[in-house]
């Protein structure tokens, strides 16, 4: 979709060849999204994409810039330039831009005043759990609150992000739901004998949804089930902050407490980059490999169901789909994008 659509009288620029209606990117373009890990930004510029705008991630001297990822001179992208100090430098024509996206420096023109308009785009940015977030407007604030991060008892595992080729809507209701543990984590903790979802409930707060969820399903590895005391209540504490982030928090035996955070990054209306800032208190010398390597293999195999579900998109009609009792969170995830003015029927 082209184009520079106007919504009660506010003119809003989308992104050339935008997968988004133009309602829900108006909509989701107001929260935060983490881009990348902060390990991973170097001098070296970084190409990552929010919401089908092309964005340059890079660390100068003194912070971390985002900014959109083009020379407005004549169209390169930035990413493929270099940083030198506080600048980022065009490899096109050596155009450089100071970290406020003002240009700084026209090599052909070296005395010449700079017109004000050679500016390129700058976006907000906020360090937290070990990634870089931004937002195109930083209109809300839907940050997470996780607090283990900071917790000396606690220690603190960023997995390496990973790619879907689908929505975050059905990312994070995939994440949320606690009915696939029988039938999809089968390889990794889940029990086909074990498929009961008892009653729980939801609670509606001022930053999204508090879950509590208490059953017998075992949150250790299949070679380690052992472990697993007899008649143990396992309690998983979920908690929504919309559009796309959740955390969750499993209580395991022996006051061990594994925090998790789902951090989605819509790339585009089918293409999702998850981020998973993990904390756990128990453990702590064991390989963070191995940690990589279980939350792969869950992650795996949740994207499977994710990348084959239809439609592609998260109905937001509640009519669409049949919902069971174990659907409740999903239920109450679905109204909340609902009401943060997402499209009726799809999130795109």
């Amino acid at each position: 979709m082209k184009g520079t659509p106007t919504f009660k009288n506010k003119a809003v620029d989308l992104p050339r060849d935008c997968t988004f209606s133009y309602e829900d990117w108006t909509v989701l373009s107001k929260y935060w999204y983490p881009v990348a890990q902060q390990t991973e930004v170097t001098e070296k510029p970084l190409a990552v994409k929010l919401l089908d705008v092309n964005l340059v991630v890079y660390r100068t001297n003194s912070k971390i810039v985002v900014a959109r990822d083009l020379c407005v001179h004549r169209g390169t992208p930035l990413s493929m330039g270099w940083v030198e100090g506080e600048d980022i430098v065009c490899p096109y024509h050596g155009f450089r831009y100071g970290t406020d996206g003002k240009c700084t420096s026209i090599p052909a023109h070296p005395d010449a005043k700079i017109n004000p308009r050679l500016c390129m785009s700058v976006y907000p940015v906020v360090e937290r759990f070990g990634l870089v977030w931004t937002s195109l407007s930083g209109e809300i604030d839907n940050m997470p609150s996780f607090s283990a991060w900071d917790d000396p008892d606690f220690q603190q595992i960023v997995c390496p992000s990973f790619d879907i080729k689908g929505s975050a809507g059905r990312q994070m209701e995939g994440f949320l739901d606690v009915a696939h543990f029988a039938w999809v984590h089968t390889e990794t903790f889940g029990d086909r004998n074990n498929a009961f979802v008892p009653r729980y409930q939801v609670d509606n707060t001022d930053y999204g949804l508090h879950v509590e969820y208490l059953s017998t399903v075992s949150n250790y590895p299949k070679e380690m089930q052992h472990l697993n005391p007899e008649d143990f209540k396992w309690l998983r504490v979920f908690d929504v902050y919309p559009p796309f982030t959740a955390t969750l928090k499993v209580y395991f035996p022996n006051g061990g407490e594994l925090w998790i955070m789902n951090a989605v990054c819509p790339i585009s209306a089918r293409e999702t980059r998850l981020f998973a800032p993990i904390a756990r208190n128990f453990d702590k010398d064991s390989p963070v490999e191995d940690v990589y390597a279980f939350n792969l293999q869950v992650f795996t195999e949740d994207r499977e169901m994710v990348e084959n579900q239809k439609p592609e998109d998260l109905p937001l009609d509640l009519q669409m789909e049949a919902h069971i009792m174990a659907d409740k969170t999903s239920v109450a995830y679905r109204k909340i994008l609902k009401q943060l003015g997402l499209g009726t029927i799809y999130t795109s």
